[in-house]
């Protein structure tokens, strides 16, 4: 699907794709504009490029680029690398077992992005069996990045936040104190939690890539980790970044719609944006949590624009809306949160 998208993209006329290049710099030019200066990693060239907006969406990469530019909404974040590594299993007996992502349950005092599951992928056109994550912990801040990542992202600014976090989130630190020191008997005494009859001699460890949380300077904590994503942009709206850990199927959609109504505010507002908007996107702005009709009828319909089998019939008289105070697994009132993935605005 990513290689169908870039190749529409390929045919319009103001895109250009560059790969195997590397961003140097991003100066604001005195008409407001940017100019963004880039290297080629395979013979050395440079080229610059001016714009009226840019947009920074280079996952562990992306705090550096906006350091770069020199904003001052910048100063207020610093990251911190967490690592991930996988118990792989690629024998075909095995493999052809699974298929499906079963999620477990983080231990008690581990943060969220620890939930254990067993997952199948296609790795190299092979299919395998994960099981993880298991928490890494490195400097870089991209898997093929620098050592020098995490020292070079900190300065005066953003150094006693990432302290006050340090204090304040030690349970995590001790989480990744005790992931570290895993043995391979370890782990996998942990996946026979979730597959009792795995055989340790059919699974390997393989590190998957870096993940960069963000550390936001806060007026009454000092600094707060923020596990999720977040767009930063500067006030004249010419640049936004976006920071954290690289979003997947399920928020980059709402993502890039909150990048518009934060920067480009005015014309969201609209007809003509909002027609365009709702062309690309029908359900904008309805809570499909608490509409199953309009559920059914977006589920139909992207399963015809994506050629999949039609989503199966579900008895909607028996679906009632999820609301702030229950779920729908546990209807008892609690303190559950908005659902933080709604298209709503």
């Amino acid at each position: 699907m990513t290689r169908q998208y870039v190749a529409y993209l390929q045919k319009q006329p103001s895109f250009k794709l560059r790969l195997s290049t590397e961003v140097e710099s991003i100066v604001k030019n005195a008409d407001g504009s940017w100019r963004v200066t880039s290297k080629n990693l395979k013979d050395g060239s440079r080229q610059s490029v001016d714009a009226k907006f840019v947009f920074i969406g280079a996952g562990g990469g992306a705090l550096h680029l906006l350091q770069k530019s020199g904003i001052p909404e910048g100063d207020d974040y610093a990251g911190f690398p967490v690592g991930g590594s996988f118990l792989i299993n690629d024998n075909p007996d095995v493999a052809t077992l699974h298929l499906a992502k079963a999620y477990g349950k983080a231990s008690v005092g581990s943060p969220p992005m620890s939930v254990p599951h067993l997952d199948t992928r296609v790795l190299g056109g092979k299919r395998v069996i994960l099981f993880g994550p298991f928490a890494t912990f490195s400097t870089k801040f991209l898997k093929e990045g620098s050592y020098l990542d995490l020292l070079s992202s900190t300065t005066t600014s953003n150094i006693w936040p990432m302290m006050r976090v340090g204090m304040d989130e030690f349970p995590l630190v001790e989480y990744l104190a005790e992931q570290l020191m895993l043995s391979d008997d370890d782990r996998i005494a942990a996946l026979r939690e979730y597959f009792p009859k795995a055989k340790k001699d059919e699974w390997r460890l393989w590190q998957a890539g870096q993940r960069v949380q963000i550390i936001k300077r806060d007026p009454q904590k000092g600094g707060v980790l923020k596990l999720g994503t977040e767009i930063v942009n500067a006030k004249d709206g010419s640049i936004a970044a976006l920071l954290g850990a690289s979003p997947g199927a399920s928020t980059a959609a709402p993502i890039m719609l909150q990048v518009l109504e934060k920067v480009f505010a005015k014309n969201v507002a609209t007809p003509e944006w909002q027609a365009k908007i709702r062309e690309i996107v029908p359900s904008y702005g309805t809570k499909l949590n608490d509409d199953p009709d309009r559920v059914a009828q977006e589920w139909a319909a992207t399963s015809a624009a994506l050629e999949l089998p039609a989503p199966p019939q579900i008895d909607r008289a028996v679906v009632k809306p999820v609301s702030t105070g229950s779920t729908v697994l546990n209807s008892s009132p609690g303190t559950v949160k908005e659902p933080v993935h709604d298209l709503a605005p």
